[in-house]
């Protein structure tokens, strides 16, 4: 082989493209947890944590960035207190870095090791049931207005339940509320809060929403409400669930799928009942509108049978016969003078149209001293039509005679035709 044989030779770009490449094919490689010793964390002003995960055989590069990190803030309500040497637990996926030309992990979840197990596994099973639409918004039902009966699913004992019922007896005196006793800690609190929800939710106890709480603790007291199996029986209750899980800084994957989350007990109870004061005083206000306006109904009826009164009085409907009968009178004038005036000027058509009729008549022409020649029933209008030996008959104003044509003579092109 030649070195004019040799493959042509790939840039270092196109190798880095190729790793990158090879990097985003491979799944379980997007979808990593890691867990390690941190070591060299710096970070920038830009808000973004550097830092290496390395145990006793390797060592891995690692960067969070600044939104990965203001999420995870919020998810656990602060963001970890993490220095070199900690054991931690980091969730990401693998990337090559061109321009450091090295492969690094891309991080969205930096925990301590012990209780950041935890938590990584909260947020994969929150992520998981996010994407099969259980938190999504337009699920959610709002909370009936005017509740006749509430169920309470928490812990017979303790200071929760106690506010809650006090809350609630005090906003609408003699509502009614149906306790569901449940642990809500410890081992089968959360088999115990399944259970009493679908119990709940039998439509024989007739109760218009549910409650679902208890009191503050730590994070280890509040995760059977991070159950799978409690989260997907909130997001399939027939009835509106409120979570009123701890203080209002904690946050359970209950509270992403109930209908409305209440920072406290308390609040929930707030929430779900009306206050009876409040309700009375629009009540009143309702009725007080109402009375106003059937007052000012009553008066423009009033007002009306008033002008209807004036109008039907005898008085004044003689004053409007007197009126319509002096509109008659003057009607029929005007229609007599229209008549007349119509009249006159069909006489004086007819007249001038009589004079017009009489100055076309053969009989006028007559009168001054004209003649019409008739032979065998039609009237001569030239001379050449006749014959010398012809019977004609002569029509004049006073009656007409026959004679016999002697003769005839014609006009001449230049000879004025004679009178």
């Amino acid at each position: 082989m030649t070195l004019f044989d040799l493959p042509l030779p790939k840039t270092v770009t196109e190798v880095a493209r190729m790793l990158q490449e090879t990097l985003l094919e491979e799944p379980p490689l997007q979808d990593l947890w890691v867990e390690g010793q941190l070591a060299d964390l710096r970070v920038a002003l830009s808000g973004h944590r550097y830092f290496t995960l390395r145990d006793e055989g390797a060592q891995l590069k690692a960067v969070l960035f600044a939104g990965e990190a203001r999420r995870l803030a919020r998810l656990l309500g602060s963001f970890p207190s993490l220095e070199d040497g900690l054991q931690v637990v980091v969730h990401g996926r693998l990337g090559f870095y061109e321009k450091g030309g090295q492969v690094q992990l891309y991080a969205d979840v930096i925990l301590p090791r012990g209780a950041g197990l935890l938590h990584a596994e909260l947020e994969a099973r929150k992520k998981r049931l996010e994407a099969e639409g259980l938190f999504r918004p337009e699920r959610k039902r709002p909370l009936p207005p005017f509740p006749r009966r509430i169920g309470l699913i928490t812990s017979p004992r303790g200071a929760a339940v106690r506010d809650m019922v006090q809350i609630i007896q005090r906003r609408w005196p003699g509502m009614e509320i149906l306790i569901f006793p449940v642990r809500v800690q410890g081992e089968g609190a959360a088999e115990e809060m399944v259970a009493a929800l679908e119990l709940a939710n039998d439509p024989s106890f007739g109760l218009d929403v549910l409650i679902l709480g208890r009191g503050g603790g730590s994070f280890e007291d509040l995760s059977p409400f991070q159950d799978e199996g409690l989260v997907r029986a909130v997001a399939a209750s027939r009835l509106p669930v409120v979570s009123a899980v701890g203080h209002e800084t904690d946050v359970t994957l209950v509270d992403f799928a109930a209908d409305v989350r209440a920072p406290t007990p308390s609040a929930a109870a707030e929430l779900v009942t009306p206050l009876k004061s409040q309700v009375e005083a629009h009540v009143e206000g309702l009725k007080g509108r109402l009375a106003r306006g059937l007052l000012q109904r009553v008066a423009r009826e009033k007002r009306h049978l008033r002008l209807l009164a004036l109008a039907l009085h005898p008085r004044k409907l003689r004053a409007l016969l007197d009126s319509y009968r002096q509109e008659v009178d003057d009607a029929f004038l005007s229609l007599q003078r229209a008549l007349l005036t119509r009249r006159r000027l069909a006489e004086v058509r007819v007249e001038s149209l009589e004079k017009r009729l009489w100055t076309l008549n053969p009989m006028a022409i007559v009168e001054r001293g004209y003649g019409v020649v008739w032979r065998e029933g039609k009237v001569v209008t030239r001379a050449s039509s006749l014959s010398p030996g012809d019977r004609v008959e002569v029509n004049l104003a006073d009656g007409a005679f026959v004679g016999k044509v002697e003769g005839i003579r014609l006009k001449g092109p230049e000879e004025p035709p004679r009178p």
